[in-house]
């Protein structure tokens, strides 16, 4: 019995400085190192990204929600969970403006960012938690993977729920 797979081509690809600057010589070894050292220590700590992820999906203003999803994503950057797949600002804005509605305006619910955040590379983890408003009930917990490019930008964002 045979079978055959199919594999839908990629359009993106994730490079990390590893990759991106080689090094051709001995010399350029160690200045390809110093470049990734530098990007690390200058990239934004996951936990810093975690609590400004879960701040949008609490905004009630829509101006300032608009200004923080441009701040975390790339323009055309990607949202997925289950098998919801959004992409571009206006996209994500739609997504997070219902998620809003739905759990913190009309159920009078909070998210907050749980602590324990990591990042490897060009990836971020951390679960994020669903409270009521005036408590600490943890009412839904989910996890966040997230891409991010060289400028600590979200590139794809692919939420598990529950976690």
């Amino acid at each position: 019995m045979t079978s055959e797979v199919k594999f839908e081509p990629r359009v993106s690809v994730f490079l990390t400085c590893e990759v991106i600057d080689r090094p051709r010589s001995r010399e350029a070894s160690f200045t390809g190192l110093e470049a990734c050292k530098h990007e690390e220590k200058t990239m934004e700590s996951p936990s810093s990204l975690a609590d400004r992820y879960v701040a949008v999906w609490n905004e009630s203003d829509a101006e300032r929600r608009r200004s923080k999803i441009v701040d975390l994503w790339i323009p055309r950057g990607r949202h997925y969970v289950g098998d919801r797949k959004v992409e571009g600002y206006d996209a994500l804005e739609i997504r997070v403006r219902e998620s809003y509605e739905k759990n913190v305006r009309d159920n009078a619910n909070r998210f907050r960012a749980a602590d324990d955040a990591r990042r490897v590379h060009d990836v971020v983890i951390f679960h994020w938690e669903m409270l009521p408003a005036s408590g600490e009930a943890v009412l839904a917990r989910g996890l966040e993977f997230l891409f991010v490019d060289g400028s600590g930008k979200i590139v794809a964002d692919y939420q598990f729920f529950p976690a």
